[in-house]
């Protein structure tokens, strides 16, 4: 046998790597064998130093050759400046501020309309109320400073009022949002007769009010259905007059609710239905309960939408003075006297600098409590997002 073989066989017993190749310039050298094997062993590696080597070569630093070259003045290309030049030059600049223009006309267009409609129907009406507030009266221009103010926030009325009205927001619109977030979580988990069930709360958004003024009427009147009913089933059960008892307001917190829930749940619906099922799936294979799930994906993907009908419920608990006042009248019961109740009351006996200064007031109240729930929002998606 050849001793070159012996030798490839006796280094790769050993487990070592030589890295010669076979056919390389060592290999063809005409040299010395000791000068050859002596290069040999000096490229003779253990495994461990291949690896080091391999690991701390140096990393090529330019791969385009000009990459590495500095720029002089030579190599920055000089356009002559030719009449033909500057003509195309200046045509361009044409082109790109008639385009611009054009673009600032389309977006001035669209917008004038709505603008001016806010500035004429919103932000004038606005200043001219703050002025009658610091005013003695619409006729009267005498400067008064923040008397206005303070008689509003001294007047009885205004505080029982506003007492009233943050009562009815604080409890009907939480139940109206929860409410209707567990009955669309019912009927996205595959209830039978969920059709059936959604048309009904879907029908009194399609009901007019005085319609709605009636069946309550109806239902709660000293001699209406719910007192027939309570005589039936409970001997010497007295009767009530529902709206003008310490029962009224919630009487109108089940109008407000029976009123909303139909809107809400569809709202809901929609937001449970584009939550992405492959989610929900992997959890639910990882063990993930029903609660679980709800809590750790569903209402993160909820957040907005609970947010969103959060807002249109506080909107509509201060709509509600228009089936309060065809319940009720002027002056209902004094669970009842909403704030609404206290302009309509001023406006018609003509205090308008009283009315002017309330309404500011409860514009600030209003601002204060929607940038919270903003705040709030905005502090929730942010730790979501973390």
């Amino acid at each position: 046998m050849d001793s070159r073989i012996e030798k490839n066989n006796q280094i790769s017993d050993k487990g070592e790597v030589t890295g010669i190749r076979p056919g390389s310039a060592i290999a063809k050298s005409d040299k010395d064998p000791k000068e050859v094997k002596e290069v040999k062993r000096a490229v003779i590696l253990s495994e461990e130093e291949r690896d080091l080597a391999i690991i701390n070569r140096p990393k090529p630093k330019n791969v385009t050759p000009l990459a590495g070259q500095k720029l002089t003045p030579k190599d920055i290309p000089v356009f002559e400046d030719t009449p033909e030049r500057r003509q195309k030059l200046e045509l361009r600049k044409k082109r790109h501020f008639k385009r611009k223009l054009r673009d600032w006309g389309i977006f001035t267009g669209y917008l004038t309309p709505s603008f001016a409609g806010v500035l004429v129907f919103f932000f004038l009406p606005l200043l001219m109320l703050l002025k009658t507030s610091f005013q003695k009266s619409p006729t009267n221009t005498d400067f008064v400073g923040f008397r206005n103010y303070e008689r509003v926030l001294t007047n009885e009325a205004f505080i029982s009022a506003s007492e009233n009205t943050l009562t009815f927001a604080l409890i009907s619109v939480p139940l109206a949002v929860i409410l209707a977030l567990l009955i669309a979580l019912l009927l996205n988990s595959g209830l039978p007769g969920k059709s059936l069930f959604r048309s009904f709360l879907l029908n009194p958004m399609m009901v007019p009010v005085a319609s709605v003024v009636l069946i309550w009427q109806v239902f709660f009147s000293y001699n209406g259905v719910v007192n027939g009913i309570t005589a039936q089933l409970f001997e010497g059960a007295r009767k009530i007059d529902w709206l003008k008892s310490e029962y009224a307001q919630v009487v109108i917190m089940l109008l407000f609710l029976w009123k909303n829930l139909g809107y809400n749940m569809v709202l809901f619906l929609a937001a449970l239905n584009s939550i992405p099922n492959e989610i929900l799936e992997s959890a639910a294979m990882d063990g993930a309960g029903p609660i679980k799930r709800f809590f750790s994906i569903k209402l993160h993907y909820l957040s907005p939408t609970i947010f969103f009908v959060g807002i249109m419920s506080l909107i509509n608990s201060f709509k509600i003075f228009r089936e309060v006042y065809l319940l009720t009248g002027d002056y209902p019961f004094d669970n009842l006297y909403m704030l609404q109740h206290f302009m309509n009351n001023k406006f018609t006996q003509l205090d308008y600098s009283l009315l002017s200064s309330g309404a500011i007031v409860m514009c600030i109240v209003m601002i204060i409590i929607v940038g919270g729930l903003f705040f709030a929002e905005s502090k929730f998606d942010k730790d979501v997002e973390e």
